[in-house]
């Protein structure tokens, strides 16, 4: 699972929550939650390496623009957790697949 949340994190930039989370829930039983929070916590290392990676090597980073992103999502995690906490698990797992499938749907749509 790792080397899969790695190598996608690697490939398109995503890791944790497209591919450990369901992981964790699909093989290991995990709640959404927990899943979560599992998946937030290994994803530190990932992306720092991936983002490392990405710059350091291929200078495929804008920092400027990172940095500026980083405001604004910490908001979004505090509210986001918050309102996850709130919810039932069924309701998470429901919005986080609508939140795929419409991702998808997007990217394949032109």
């Amino acid at each position: 699972m790792g080397t899969v949340a790695g190598a996608f994190s690697g490939l398109f930039g995503v890791g944790g929550g497209t591919v450990i989370v369901p992981m964790l829930i699909a093989f290991y039983a995990y709640g959404e939650r927990m899943a979560t929070g599992t998946s937030l916590a290994a994803i530190i290392v990932i992306a720092l390496l991936a983002a490392g990676m990405q710059g350091g090597i291929y200078g495929n980073v804008d920092v400027e623009t990172g940095l500026i992103l980083v405001g604004p999502a910490i908001v979004g995690v505090i509210v986001g957790t918050a309102v996850q906490q709130r919810i039932p698990e069924k309701a998470v797992s429901f919005l986080f697949a609508l939140l795929l499938i419409g991702v998808a749907i997007y990217m394949l749509v032109p």
